[in-house]
């Protein structure tokens, strides 16, 4: 999913990436170039009479018979749409939200950006069932009890001490785009940043 704000993909090359490394670890060979990506996303966005949008691209392997092995030679399957984007309200960004907590019982490769999102979905209906607005997801790890890894649809962030602390890069979690971005904002005005 890339956000658009005002009309502008934002860090495009950045999801761009992500896809590229996602769908070398799935073994699909990515059907487009950044060039071609960058202008098909460019089109969805202008058909929308909206300024603030959500760009979805899906990648599957392609069509083929039915099996758990990785056929080779098949052309990839591309799904794209675009939507109005739902920003938090002033109220939320102000006083915050309510969160769930649950043991991130999804796969072990969090680190890929996959559709496979039943996890996520199951642990997204753990706060919709408590009027929460996210499921923040914890692992068994090392000695000491469980570790952060992310929310249901979003990375987490701890403001501690005057520093900001997240999980460190894993195949348990997904590297959100804003990771890099967050570090480049807090060595800009000077805010302590750990991945812990």
């Amino acid at each position: 999913v890339v956000p658009v704000y005002g009309r502008r993909l934002f860090r495009f090359d950045e999801h761009m990436a992500r896809l590229a490394r996602s769908l070398a670890k799935l073994r699909i060979a990515n059907p487009h170039t950044s060039a071609d990506w960058l202008a098909l996303c460019r089109k969805l966005v202008a058909a929308q009479a909206v300024e603030d949008q959500l760009v979805y691209i899906q990648v599957t392997r392609g069509v083929a018979l039915r099996d758990h092995v990785m056929p080779v030679g098949l052309a990839p399957t591309v799904f794209m749409m675009a939507s109005a984007m739902k920003p938090p309200t002033a109220e939320q960004r102000h006083r915050g939200v309510a969160c769930v907590t649950a043991r991130d019982f999804r796969w072990e490769r969090g680190d890929i950006k996959s559709i496979s999102l039943l996890g996520n979905v199951l642990a997204r209906q753990l706060s919709a069932d408590h009027g929460a607005a996210e499921t923040i997801m914890f692992r068994d790890g090392a000695p000491g009890g469980p570790w952060l890894t992310e929310a249901s649809a979003s990375n987490v962030w701890i403001v501690k001490d005057g520093a900001l602390l997240g999980p460190p890069k894993s195949e348990q979690v997904l590297e959100g785009i804003r990771v890099e971005l967050l570090h480049e904002l807090c060595e800009e005005v000077g805010i302590a940043y750990n991945l812990k």
